[in-house]
Formats: structure tokens, sequence, C-alpha cells
């Protein structure tokens, strides 16, 4: 059965990080990215037949998707306490297996391209491996404990992955920045572990006890209920939060964003991979793991998740508008979104799916979006490698009309700028719709001021697409090098990524408007019961005038020859433009 080969998900990228690290420098470059990719792809491949045979399988006798672990094994017993490692298999961790394979893949696969011939090829197809393993460790974890490990080990690959041109002193600064503001951040984390271990005696996720154990495996020491009921007062909603903590550090959630922006120091392709699908939602993915046990001992303080969200949202969204470096705005824009994430799991209010529980769909609408976001935030990364590669230049005064030059890349680029403003039949239009819904149940402020945000973010992507693509050419930057598209290592992906955005966008659309199922709520629900997506036609058509009327304002403003609009706004606010960038 597929389930008893789960374990060579994280045995692949092991070993190929152990070939890679210890022979890779007898090897030539060609045969390292082969070892590499093809590893990858083999865990993809594995991958999405554990999903497809986990999604196909019989339910249990409510209807909900069995919990599965087929590997549990004691590594360390302490008294009552196990330090358990194994494989988990439920609904979230299925879906991140498919995130995470399917992004790392199209990176390893892009970096032929992107990073031929530099120094230490193998040296980086190494981490890449190394980081892949740690974040699908993580989401496979099955106990907290476990979690922390492979979180620990996540980020030291990003600390390895961001420096990896350390002759350069802004990458070991900006590694250096990372590990220590995440560090601090998981110090947290653990005092939130040990608190939560020492007042329930188990660091099991929940304590609902409806975990299918594989065969020869140990199960799980349930918690002793009787003490976490009499800690559920105080002392578990206090090691949630600090548990929050360390998951905000490694999203990077306001005041402890820090060290993202400074993390593109690091190869285009590693922006893609922690950016988009894998390091940065750990915290959020964190929050969904121990779901239960906030709404079950922590439903007040999940207030905290809601504005801390709301406040790095928007805080992102404002720095996005003003910053030149295009891949300083997508960073900016990864940060604001996985804030997005943040706000839709703290507006769920309740653990029962169902049309007539509207407090649920937080739940599914956060999940929903890291799936859309992973895939057209890593294509907008990759493009935005690709552009680098042509103008060998971040900012956009160098760029300009490079649409007649890169074909490919323009239309990837244009397809995911238009999923990430949430327009219709694109993906991201379902997962936004779903979050503003879920928002403006839980309040009517907390949904206009996300509104507001959305509205800011069509703006500051069309903005950046406009200063690529469209606008004055910069002929003297072109004057020796002629700009030209990236081989088809690199656009293959993209291609990849943008008929993933194009085919689950379509698809959701249609499904939430005629109510189809299948879509998104078939799979992954805060309790596991289906639930097909019905859009509120109110919220969906406030929300798709509101994104066309701010691309319509970038459009005004941006597409032109030059940008007199502009020009005057930045004389007229000078100290507001400087605050902002």
């Amino acid at each position: 059965m597929i389930y008893e080969l789960s374990f060579l998900i994280l045995l692949l990228p092991l070993l190929s990080f152990l070939v890679l690290g210890l022979c890779g420098m007898k090897m030539q470059h060609k045969t390292a990215g082969i070892i590499g990719t093809c590893s990858l792809a083999l865990v993809t491949i594995l991958s999405y037949c554990t999903a497809f045979t986990y999604f196909t399988a019989d339910r249990t006798a409510e209807g909900i998707f069995q919990t599965i672990v087929p590997y549990n094994f004691t590594w360390l017993p302490l008294g009552n306490l196990h330090f358990d490692m194994g494989i988990l298999l439920d609904p979230i961790s299925v879906m991140m297996l498919i995130v995470i394979s399917t992004v790392s893949l199209m990176v390893h696969i892009y970096s032929f391209g992107y990073m031929h011939g530099e120094k230490g090829f193998q040296r980086y197809y190494a981490f890449l491996s190394l980081f892949t393993m740690s974040m699908l460790g993580l989401v496979l974890a099955t106990n907290i404990f476990q979690m922390y490990m492979f979180w620990e080990l996540v980020g030291v690959s990003s600390y390895l992955l961001i420096g990896f041109y350390y002759p350069l002193k802004p990458a070991i600064a900006a590694s250096k920045k990372a590990f220590i503001v995440t560090r601090f951040a998981d110090i947290f984390f653990l005092i939130g572990i040990l608190t939560f271990g020492y007042f329930t005696d188990s660091f099991s996720f929940s304590f609902a006890g409806d975990i299918v154990m594989g065969q020869g495996t140990t199960p799980f020491i349930e918690g002793n209920m009787t003490k976490a009921v009499a800690a559920g007062g105080f002392i578990l909603p206090t090691a949630l939060v600090l548990m929050f903590i360390g998951g905000a550090g490694k999203s990077a959630m306001f005041p402890l964003h820090i060290w993202l922006p400074d993390a593109l120091e690091g190869p285009t392709p590693v922006s893609a991979l922690i950016h988009a699908a894998t390091m940065v939602v750990a915290g959020v993915f964190q929050i969904a793991r121990m779901f239960p046990l906030w709404i079950e001992y922590a439903p007040q303080a999940m207030s905290i998740i809601v504005w801390v969200g709301v406040i790095t949202a928007f805080y992102a969204a404002a720095v996005a508008c003003a910053q030149s470096d295009i891949k300083r705005v997508l960073a900016f824009s990864t940060i604001s979104q996985i804030a997005f994430m943040m706000v839709a799991l703290g507006v769920c209010t309740e653990m029962t799916t169902g049309h007539d529980h509207p407090g649920s769909v937080g739940y599914l609408a956060g999940m929903f979006h890291l799936f859309t976001h992973a895939m057209f935030k890593a294509c907008l990364f990759l493009g935005a490698g690709c552009i680098i590669h042509a103008v060998h230049s971040n900012e956009m005064a160098v760029m300009g009309g490079l649409r007649k030059y890169m074909p490919i890349t323009h239309w990837t680029f244009l397809i995911s700028c238009l999923a990430i403003a949430g327009i219709p039949f694109f993906s991201g239009f379902s997962s936004k719709d779903e979050i503003i819904s879920a928002c403006m149940n839980y309040s009517p402020l907390v949904g206009w001021i996300m509104t507001g945000i959305a509205a800011m973010t069509a703006f500051y992507m069309f903005r950046l697409y406009y200063g690529i693509f469209w606008g004055t050419e910069n002929k003297e930057a072109h004057e020796h090098h002629t700009p030209h598209e990236a081989p088809l290592t690199m656009t293959i992906p993209l291609i990849v990524l943008t008929v993933i955005t194009l085919g689950v966008g379509i698809y959701t659309t249609l499904a939430g408007f005629l109510g189809w199922s299948g879509s998104f709520g078939s799979f992954v629900t805060a309790d596991g019961h289906d639930y097909t997506i019905h859009f509120d036609t109110t919220v969906a058509a406030v929300s798709t005038v509101i994104a066309i009327l701010s691309i319509c304002l970038a459009t005004y403003i941006y597409k032109g020859e030059s940008q007199p609009l502009a020009d005057r706004l930045y004389k007229t606010f000078p100290r507001l433009h400087r605050a902002a960038y």
C-alpha cells in the first residue's frame, strides 16, 4: 500500500542531501542537478499518489477522512511523556505534501537554468534537498515536539540558502538576521511546547483519539485530561499563544517580519521556495494543525491572531506600494498574503462545518489561500528571476517595455497578477473571497479592512506589472545587452504553475457560483466534513469591483510612457512615500 512507502518522502531528499553534500564537489554540475531533481521528482510522484489514495479512500462512519499514522515509534520515553517520531496523514498534511513537492520540483527544474555556471552549484542543490526534507518532515510530524525538531531544521536550511553567496557581506548579514530573528521567536515556541507537555503529559496535537495507527506502530499517549482541563483556564491558552509567537516569527508577522525582505539576498529560486510555499507558511500550518486545541481551550486568545494579522497585512501592503526593487515588492506582498491566512484562521470560531455554521469558513479559506497563493506567488518569484536574468538588475528603473522581448514571462506574470488581485476565474479570487466572507461574518470592521487591503494588493501588483512590462523602455540600459526570453528550463516551471493557477481558478469560480462539489471544501474543512463552497454574491461583487477599480487606477497612473501623476503625488507627499519606502 502507498502509505507504507510514505517514509520515502522524507528519506529520498535526505539521501540526496547526503550524497550531494559529501560527494557533490567531485561531480559535474549537471550530474548534481540531475540527482537532486530526480530525487524530488520521485518525492512528487509519491506525494501525488499518497494524496490520490488518501482522498479517494473510504471515510469513517461520520463521513470524515481518517487520520492515518503509518509510522510512529517512541524515540525517547520520559516517564509519562513520550518523544515520538512518525508520519501522520490527514487532509492538511496531505494537501501540504502536494504544495511543497510541486513548488520544490519547479524550483529544482528552474534552477538548472538560473544557477547555470554558478560556483557552488552542487552545494546549492544539497541545501535545496535539506530544505525540502525539513519542510516535509514538519508537515508530516505526529506530535508537537517532532514538529519543533523539523521546524529548527527549516531554520538551519534557510540560513544556508539565504547565505549561499557567502563571499558577499549583505548575504552573510541577511542569513544571520533571518536565523537570529526566527530563533528568538522559536524560544517562545519551545517554552510553549514544554508548558503544554508538562500540564497535559502529552505532545499530541489534539486529545480526540480518532487516529488510525499503522501495523506495528506505537499508540499515542492521549494526555492527562484531568490536568489538561484544570490547566485550560489560563495555562493552555498561554502555551498556545507562546507557540503562536514562534509561528509569527517563521511566517514574518509584524513586528517579527524584519528578516524576510533581507532574505532576498539568496538566489531568486530560493526566494520562490521560502516566500511562496514552504518556510513562511510554517506558522500558518502550525495554527491549523493545533486548531482543535485553540477552539477548545483558547477561543478568546484567537483575537490576538486576528489583529496581528490585520496590522501585518496593512503594513506590508503599504510598504509594497512604494518599493522599486521587484523582489522586495513580492516579499512584502508575501508578508501581507500570509497575514490574510492568519486572519482567516483567527476568525474561525467553531469546528462544525456546514452552511448553518458560517463561523467555520475561515479555516477552509485560510488553507485554500495557502494552496492558491503558493502556486501563483512561486510563479511571480520565478518570473522575477527570468526578468533579472534578462536585464541584470532588480530595479524597475532599468525595465519597462519588456513584454516585447519576454512574451512567456509576460503572460505568466500577468495571469499570476490577476490571481493575486482576486479577479474571477483566477485561483486567488475563490480563496480571497472566502477569507473576506469569513471576516465579514466575524466582524464587519475586520471584513472592510481586509477588503481595503485586497484593493491595495491589486494596486501594487499592477504598479509592478506596468513598471516591468509597459512604460518607457530603458534603451540606454538595454543598448549593450538586449533582453531575451529565459531558456526552457526556466519557462516550463512558469507555464506549469500558471496552468495550475488557471485550472484551479476556473473550476473553483464556477463551483462557487453554481454550487458544484469537488472544490477545496470537499477535501479540507475545520471538522473533516464536506463543505460545498457557495460564494456570498454581495461580497464577491463588491471585492471584484474594488479590485478592478484598483487595477484601473494603477493602469491610469503607471501604464504610460511617463508617470506625471505618480511624480506629482511623490512631490506632494514626500514624507509619506519615504515612510512607506
